[in-house]
């Protein structure tokens, strides 16, 4: 379920053997996932606001995770379920404006 919520850092955790990709708006998250038993914990400051599909783009750009099964993983999952909106082409709107 994607949403126009905006995070300007982005990552991964590790709770109970299971790893998610984790969104935030600053730094500070690290002690609060780390605070409730969180591991692996790795947070990157991605420079603006993005929404959740901007941010699995991002991470794939920069190669994170790669090579991490368990990443890979939270990063598709995430990429499944908040998938880029739809963009109107052109040629489309063109053609609802004529008809």
């Amino acid at each position: 379920m994607s949403t126009d919520k905006r995070f300007s850092v982005a990552g991964v955790s590790t709770l109970n053997g299971k790893t998610k990709l984790r969104f935030a708006n600053d730094q500070m998250r690290i002690k609060i996932l780390a605070k409730n038993g969180h591991t692996g914990v790795e947070l990157v400051d991605l420079g603006k606001q993005m929404t959740k599909s901007e941010i699995v783009q991002e991470l794939k750009a920069r190669g994170f995770g790669k090579g991490n099964a368990a990443i890979e993983a939270a990063i598709a999952y995430t990429e499944k379920k908040n998938p880029a909106p739809a963009v109107a082409t052109a040629a489309a709107v063109g053609e609802a404006v004529t008809a």
